[in-house]
């Protein structure tokens, strides 16, 4: 029974996007799927014990919270804490030496195959990450016999060499690699040379993802979670989406000539700038985020609840919190129904989910 490793070159490469769409797409054809991560980084207590918040949510997304043996400590058999790592560290954790870890993988993995037409395996971190304790992935995909698919995110260029070693290393196990995020300004560049190039090392191109805005933002009341903020008006309206941010400390004739450019970008200004505020309201931004915990006055409040659009208080200064959205922004966690659904279009549309078949077998 064939078995696909989704792994990635770094961290929030799109790992749980590219598992989904894969996922629902295999689904679709007719196919019954199998699903784990075996090693967990994002640790959450529930009644079966120890598991892992990606996990749980990918379950979910399949469909597969029904199944008995999609159970959360199956699913992840290893989660990483922080006493798990100074175990670890100071050989205090057993398995590590004889490959117990990796055998404990196997066999989570083997009671999950059974009646299924394929399973989806999904990394965490990079293909390295997890080699101080003999759970790295590409140790797993040879212990568990399995192909692997590596997704490389464009940020600045891709990891065009770490895939060549990578080919190395996985041996006969590659089943080759998906271009994820790649800007519209270097689609021409990544297709025209970059995928025939790897295509000739022997690395098979299985698709470029363009980036995708959607994919990449963050509803207003999540924001003001992340942020620690405060929602103090229009709560009605905090499903609207952020996809890029706009920090207002320069003069308003100079801040209304970059809004104009920028589309759902919220405004990241002071309290005290009530000019730029109420140009960034007057201009249906999808929310302001105030900062150094400085309240709006009484027309920016009104004006704000008229207009629909909601207001973030929060504590940092304004540098600070500009430094979290875009973290924020970049490292997102694909959690919302509807990036879900696009994850999946993209997905459909982009891989050559044939040729991976074939490559698999089924």
């Amino acid at each position: 029974m064939p078995g696909l490793y989704i792994g990635s070159t770094s961290g929030y490469s799109g790992k749980n996007t590219i598992t989904v769409g894969l996922g629902l797409a295999f689904q679709k054809a007719g196919l019954n799927i199998g699903y784990m991560k075996p090693v967990g980084a994002m640790p959450v207590e529930t009644d079966a014990g120890l598991a892992d918040e990606d996990a749980l949510f990918v379950r979910a997304a399949l469909g597969l919270e029904g199944d008995p043996a999609h159970t959360p400590t199956a699913m992840t058999p290893v989660v990483v804490t922080h006493d798990f790592k100074m175990d670890a560290f100071e050989g205090r954790l057993p398995g590590i030496a004889d490959g117990g870890l990796a055998a404990q993988v196997k066999a989570a993995y083997q009671g999950l195959e059974k009646g299924r037409d394929i399973m989806l395996v999904a990394g965490s971190g990079s293909m390295y990450s997890g080699k101080y304790s003999g759970l790295d992935a590409v140790g797993l995909v040879k212990t568990l016999g399995i192909k692997a698919i590596v997704i490389d995110r464009f940020e600045k260029e891709l990891n065009y060499d770490l895939l060549l070693m990578l080919k190395e290393q996985l041996e006969g196990n590659l089943a080759g690699v998906v271009l994820n995020d790649v800007p519209p300004t270097f689609l021409e560049e990544v297709s025209g040379h970059l995928a025939p190039f790897l295509e000739s090392r022997g690395i098979p191109v299985l698709g470029i993802l363009p980036r995708d805005p959607l994919m990449g933002s963050i509803t207003v009341g999540d924001l003001a979670t992340r942020l620690g903020g405060k929602v103090i008006s229009a709560h009605h309206k905090t499903d609207r989406v952020v996809s890029q941010f706009l920090i207002g400390t320069m003069q308003v004739e100079n801040f209304m000539l970059h809004f104009r450019k920028k589309k759902n970008a919220a405004v990241i200004v002071g309290g005290d700038r009530s000019d730029v505020q109420l140009v960034a309201l007057e201009g249906d931004c999808p929310c302001l985020v105030l900062t150094g915990n400085l309240y709006p006055n009484d027309v920016i409040l009104t004006r704000s609840e008229v207009l629909e659009t909601s207001i973030i208080i929060v504590r940092e200064d304004t540098f600070t919190v500009a430094k979290k959205m875009e973290n924020l922004l970049t490292r997102h966690k694909m959690r919302d129904a509807v990036k879900v659904r696009q994850g999946a279009e993209l997905v459909a549309k982009h891989l050559r989910l044939d040729t991976l078949r074939a490559s698999l077998g089924v």
